[in-house]
């Protein structure tokens, strides 16, 4: 490959009859692709905005699964959370606490004094 001058590469205003406020220079590629290149290109650039599509979809579908799968926790424990309050419901009720082994065991004091 050769060296070739950049006054080859852009053509001047003064060449190209520009008028005011355009572009004064244009670039000339060096590089000439034919049709079948082209078309590979194309395809190239679909199928990378094709895969980038789908990561995309696919992030979205693993945050719903996840988002699935924690109100499922919650709602387990949810349930856990009932079953727990109707047991200490049931263990802190009056009667049961009276009929307490530690409850019969106790005795009531002979001297009582208030603070003042």
């Amino acid at each position: 490959m050769s060296y070739q001058p950049s006054t080859m590469y852009y053509t001047s205003r003064r060449q190209q009859n520009w008028s005011r406020n355009q572009n004064t220079t244009r670039f000339i590629s060096s590089v000439k692709l034919g049709p079948v290149a082209h078309t590979v290109l194309i395809a190239l650039m679909i199928t990378v905005l094709g895969l980038i599509y789908l990561t995309q979809a696919t992030r979205a579908t693993s945050y719903d699964y996840q988002s699935q799968k924690i109100d499922d926790q919650i709602a387990d424990l949810s349930t856990q959370k009932n079953d727990l309050e109707v047991e200490n419901a049931r263990v802190t009720s009056l009667q049961t606490v009276k009929n307490s082994d530690t409850a019969k065991n106790m005795v009531t004091p002979t001297d009582v004094q208030y603070a003042q």
